[in-house]
């Protein structure tokens, strides 16, 4: 790790020091990934995009799991070990905020982002296989999770994500393999949406984080 610097992130010509490095250990200073943060956010979704004095408590929760903070996350009841299933008002920033925190780790494995949806419209065309694919090993944050519609493939219907999630669940299990997402439902929500026996296993594969309900739509 002495050659790596993952603490200090280059951006163009500019350099962002996130924290200091010591004996292999990086102590991060919180102020400075907002600062790095407020910055890609600004390249990656335009200048418009900035940090919200009010999303800093959900940003914090959100830092310390990313950075693997593990006594700030126990002092929060936060599993590093398992996935961020972000929750919050639609508008509030959720698919920013996952979209833009994986870049204050770039030396972690990442995940990619996928809209709920657009996994039910490929089980619609191909079938059982779109649910094999996503049982797989790699990293995924399922973004909007509960707004898809019921997957229907040669007449039979399918709670496709529900499906995909148990998949997942198995991972996790035999391999703690992590999964993310994002979410405008609320725990009983969801429940109705795909079930006990899937919002259980929710409960064990992610650590809830959630914005207040009457956070602002950003998009207006």
């Amino acid at each position: 790790m002495s050659k790596i610097k993952p603490h200090i992130i280059t951006e163009g010509s500019v350099q962002y020091q996130l924290g200091e490095l010591n004996d292999n250990n990086i102590s991060y200073d919180f102020k400075k990934i907002l600062i790095y943060l407020d910055a890609k956010g600004k390249l990656l979704f335009g200048k418009n995009f900035k940090i919200y004095e009010e999303d800093e408590v959900v940003l914090y929760k959100l830092c310390i799991y990313f950075i693997r903070d593990i006594d700030a996350c126990a002092k929060l009841n936060i599993d590093p070990n398992k996935g961020i299933l972000l929750s919050g008002p639609v508008g509030c920033g959720k698919t920013s905020l996952m979209k833009l925190l994986r870049h204050i780790v770039p030396h972690q494995k990442s995940y990619e982002l996928i809209p709920a949806r657009n996994i039910t419209f490929a089980f619609n065309n191909i079938g059982y296989k779109t649910i094999q694919e996503y049982g797989n090993s790699n990293f995924y944050c399922f973004d909007d999770l509960g707004v898809e519609t019921t997957g229907r493939h040669f007449g039979k219907d399918c709670n496709v994500m529900g499906e995909i999630l148990l998949s997942r669940y198995d991972l996790f299990l035999q391999r703690k393999i992590r999964t993310h997402a994002t979410t405008n439902l609320n725990a009983q929500e969801l429940e109705e949406r795909y079930g006990s026996r899937v919002r259980s296993r929710m409960r064990q594969l992610f650590n809830l984080i959630a914005f207040d309900k009457e956070t602002i739509d950003k998009r207006q």
